[in-house]
């Protein structure tokens, strides 16, 4: 038995990107768990992208295919990332979701696993806010949330300054963008694609 995990993200300074692609990691260390990986698409002008030194960033993430909302259904997970904007999700991935309405009004997403991760420039910046924010829509569509339960050490770090909630993980990137995914965060992305991919087997095996 074999599950497919779309893993959905929008990055503009490739933090995001990073975390997405040890989520990815994560469901791939499960037997029967098939990771995909896209992004969403970009609504920020060419000129911007360039002048805030987003553009060249992003070259390392450009082969990957855009999502397509009307492909949701076809996944029994699906996990998604975004970066905080003034503590709720980036209006690349507001656009994405507002386009699942008649995804919606046929239940398209109704029972399958959602999960979702994110990042922010500060320590405080609203990671817990954009990822129950996020919830909320995933919710109306009837999905099942998953998050990363205390029972992982990483979320009890005291050592230093890191990201990572019960409601998902996530990531500290600087004022200035400079501060990178650390290895723990990292592992809690891996983690996080883990539990879902087993959440979601375990799920399947039942209705079968």
């Amino acid at each position: 038995m074999n599950v497919k995990v779309q893993v959905i993200f929008y990055s503009m300074f490739g933090h995001i990107h990073k975390m997405a692609v040890a989520v990815a990691e994560g469901v791939g260390q499960v037997k029967g768990a098939i990771p995909e990986l896209y992004q969403v698409a970009e609504l920020v002008p060419e000129a911007a992208l360039e002048r805030t030194g987003a553009k060249a960033l992003r070259q390392a993430f450009a082969t990957v295919p855009l999502a397509e909302p009307g492909r949701l259904p076809e996944a029994d997970a699906v996990i998604f990332g975004t970066p905080t904007r003034f503590g709720m999700m980036c209006a690349q991935m507001r656009n994405f979701l507002d386009q699942t309405g008649a995804i919606w009004a046929s239940g398209g997403l109704i029972g399958k696993v959602g999960s979702v991760f994110t990042s922010t420039a500060t320590q405080h910046g609203g990671q817990e806010t954009t990822l129950v924010s996020f919830h909320t829509t995933l919710l109306h569509h009837g999905m099942i949330l998953v998050g990363v339960p205390f029972s992982n050490p990483l979320l009890n770090a005291q050592g230093e300054m890191t990201g990572g909630t019960p409601y998902g993980a996530s990531t500290i990137a600087g004022p200035d963008g400079s501060r990178q995914p650390t290895p723990a965060e990292l592992d809690l992305a891996r983690a996080q694609g883990r539990r879902v991919a087993e959440i979601t087997l375990a799920l399947k095996r039942g209705q079968s």
